[in-house]
């Protein structure tokens, strides 16, 4: 059963990696990911720990941000919930209970309080589905250069941060080590099948409109935002037809967040999200400092506390987790 969403947790040190007596242990940039054996009557089942790690530029840093984890995983359960009255699409959570994996100490529990899912086991499509809403990012720099976005064309003369005249669907490769690419729609269905993406771009857009417009209402854009989707396994492990979304969702790890009071186009905007760790990082690019390749520098604590901050207003304002 799911922890209530509004659950505190006295928060322990930080935790930058786990190390947990489960198999076929996966580490990304955020998370660690262990399998949980099935029984033979029931398929294998995913843990997902949320680290205090954060990374930017596609690298980690050093420096944790303690209760990151926390908040993250506060802010995807509020979301599933949500997104569970609309009935658009199932989910893979199954519990947020570390009382129901297997084989874990009193202490490897405690640990996990807060920051762990268990999911549905399934074969995640290699494909990141993007939703863009407004101008920023990539999709900026490729504006400036082509006037368009993934290869779709925009209007002519919009500013960074200009609002799209309606959202629009930009894939890209999900990769297992450095940048993930912005590809076109045509490209992902070769990858995919085109039956597929139409499905996973309907969805797509679908879930962004609807989490945009809560968040709108809370005084917070939500500029673009990724999501993960995948086939549910059986109980011999193999891939059904069932389609879930996977992964966390609408994080501030996942997604652009900014406040409504503050939007004004044409530059940068003030953002609940890893934004200002960004800002901090580019300044040390520009100073010559670090050039944007592993290892990541040292964070001093005043960025990490200034960082945390964001990630709770962002909880906060959006009223979920």
């Amino acid at each position: 059963m799911l922890a209530p969403m509004n659950a505190h947790v006295d928060m322990p040190a930080a935790v930058f990696r786990t190390d947990l007596p489960l198999p076929d242990r996966r580490q990304g940039k955020v998370r660690d990911v262990y399998r949980v054996p099935g029984d033979g009557t029931r398929p294998d089942r995913v843990l997902i720990v949320a680290t205090d790690r954060i990374s930017a530029f596609d690298v980690v840093m050093p420096t944790p941000i303690p209760g990151k984890g926390r908040l993250l995983t506060a802010v995807s359960l509020g979301w599933f919930k949500f997104l569970r009255k609309l009935a658009l699409v199932p989910d893979h959570l199954l519990s947020t209970d570390p009382a129901e994996v297997p084989g874990l100490s009193a202490d490897d529990r405690a640990m996990l309080a807060g920051r762990m899912m268990l999911c549905r086991a399934a074969k995640v499509v290699p494909i990141e589905c993007v939703a863009r809403g407004y101008l920023a990012g990539s999709g900026w720099a490729e504006y400036q250069e082509r006037g368009t976005v993934c290869g779709i064309a925009l209007p002519k003369g919009l500013k960074q941060c200009d609002a799209l005249p309606q959202p629009i669907f930009t894939p890209a490769t999900k990769e297992a080590v450095g940048h993930d690419e912005n590809i076109s729609f045509e490209r992902a269905s070769e990858l995919v099948g085109k039956r597929l993406m139409e499905r996973l771009r309907a969805l797509t857009i679908e879930i962004y409109s609807a989490a945009a417009s809560h968040a709108r209402e809370r005084g917070v854009i939500l500029a673009d935002t990724k999501f993960e989707f995948g086939f549910a396994l059986d109980a011999k492990g193999k891939a059904t037809e069932e389609l879930l979304l996977v992964d966390e969702v609408l994080t501030p790890d996942s997604s652009r967040y900014w406040p409504v009071a503050q939007y004004e186009p044409g530059h940068d905007q003030p953002s609940f999200d890893k934004q200002y760790l960004r800002n901090y990082l580019l300044e040390l690019v520009k100073a010559k400092r670090w050039d944007k390749s592993p290892p990541g520098p040292a964070l001093p604590d005043d960025v990490v506390t200034n960082t945390i901050k964001r990630y709770e207003e962002a909880r906060t304002k959006l009223g979920v987790g």
